[in-house]
């Protein structure tokens, strides 16, 4: 009897202990309980056991009660700026694309941390934004020419026949009352016989008011007619008439262009030599109109001449009011000084216009990130911790850009490295940093 009594408490201490299991595995089941190796943890089962690669002993590890996220976005570890909404190969460098998923809003999440390595190796540096002036200067293509208020035209005073040239080639130098060219002239014949005659009326009547200004008269023309006092005086002395006269040079210069020549008939007014004096040289150059909307009289300009060894700082004095003939541009031009006769007209100058004083935060071109979601920096926030800032651009030059906006005073900016900063940040939390800001 006490045999059968043990043998049915055996057997009830075995059902239980199999509902027991049953229902430990049945939790296990339910609480998602799985089991999986150490070392090898792409070997998992639902039950223990041991490991089919290196047999150690399964050990439990609960699953996730969500679903593993999907990747939002794939982008190339390389160059992060490509991304796309499924897999692919990065088009640049033939990268198959890794996937990515987005991060939560917020400053901390726009923020990245890196180690003092990492700042060193990827040359990170900062600097705090300061002012300065964007914009590059406007060079131009000038020429030199001859400054016309000092050019004087030699004309002849009456008609005639040129006699003789005493200057009969151009660039050369002559001096006030030269003698430049003979005239024979029937017109200055007559006056003569006035003046003469005019001479011996103030001699016989000596006390006539009449006569005397009859004489001044006729003087007068002879001077008018180009005529020299002494030249007058001997008139009056010899008492000769003398039908050839010889014009004398009323200025010192250089003379630049001959328009007469021996033998020929001219008329009264007839040019015939153009003397230039260089002490002063004008340099011209043509604008566009958008150009000249840049400058005004009274404009700083540097001029660059070939041969001289250090820019000639000037202003403009004069802009012309109307475009140039058939043409889209209008000629500037200003005044050089040229004492020593170095600077010759027909020589290319080289004109430069300042850049506008235009006063703002100024950055290195390499500091600004640009994107599909516009411009943006990287702040300096902490100890190697760096947030992103959208920007507004103002002007920009060959290495540097104004900022318009999204900057203060205080602001530290990195200067360097910010598309490692920016690569960085894709690849560690997988977001575009600007993904949350409002354009």
């Amino acid at each position: 009897m006490r045999n059968l009594k043990n043998i049915i408490l055996t057997l009830l201490a075995g059902v239980l202990l199999i509902a027991c299991t049953g229902k430990d595995e049945h939790q296990h089941a339910e609480d998602g309980t799985s089991y999986t190796c150490p070392m090898h943890p792409q070997i998992t089962q639902n039950e223990p056991g041991s490991c089919p690669i290196c047999g150690m002993d399964l050990v439990a590890a609960k699953k996730q009660t969500a679903e593993k996220e999907p990747a939002s976005s794939y982008t190339c570890p390389m160059h992060p700026q490509i991304t796309g909404d499924k897999p692919g190969s990065c088009p640049i460098c033939g990268m198959d694309l890794v996937p990515v998923k987005n991060q939560a809003s917020g400053n901390a999440a726009a923020s990245i941390m890196l180690s003092e390595s990492q700042v060193q190796l990827g040359n990170i540096t900062t600097r705090p934004i300061r002012m300065g002036q964007v914009g590059s200067s406007t060079v131009l293509t000038g020429r030199l020419v001859v400054d016309q208020t000092q050019a004087d035209l030699i004309s002849s005073r009456a008609a005639g026949r040129i006699e003789r040239l005493y200057v009969k080639e151009t660039g050369q130098p002559i001096r006030k009352g030269q003698p430049l060219y003979d005239l024979y002239s029937e017109t200055l014949l007559t006056l003569e016989q006035e003046y003469m005659l005019a001479l011996d009326q103030v001699k016989a009547f000596p006390g006539e008011k009449q006569f005397a200004s009859i004489l001044e008269a006729a003087k007068r023309k002879l001077v008018l007619t180009g005529l020299t006092n002494a030249q007058i005086n001997r008139i009056a002395r010899s008492r000769r008439l003398d039908a050839r006269i010889t014009f004398m040079a009323p200025a010192s210069g250089t003379v630049t262009e001959i328009s007469a020549a021996e033998g020929v008939y001219v008329a009264e007014g007839s040019p015939l030599y153009r003397v230039s004096r260089f002490n002063s040289i004008w340099v011209e150059a043509e604008l566009y109109a958008q150009e000249a909307s840049q400058v005004k009289v009274g404009s700083p300009v540097e001029v660059r001449v070939p041969g001289t060894a250090a820019p000639i700082k000037t202003k403009i004095s004069f802009i012309n009011p109307e475009f140039r003939q058939n043409s889209q541009v209008v000629v500037a031009r200003a005044a050089l000084p040229n004492t020593k006769g170095s600077l010759i007209p027909g020589t290319q100058a080289t004109i430069t216009l300042p850049a506008p004083d235009n006063k703002a935060f100024t950055l290195p071109l390499d500091a600004v990130i640009r994107d599909s979601k516009g411009t943006h920096v990287w702040v300096k926030t902490g100890e190697n911790t760096f947030s992103p800032r959208m920007v507004t651009l103002g002007a920009e030059s060959a290495d540097k850009v104004a900022i318009a906006s999204g900057l203060e005073a205080s602001d530290t900016v990195v200067v360097t490295g910010a598309y490692l900063l920016y690569s960085e940040f894709v690849l560690k939390k997988g977001a575009d940093p600007m993904a949350n800001h409002n354009h």
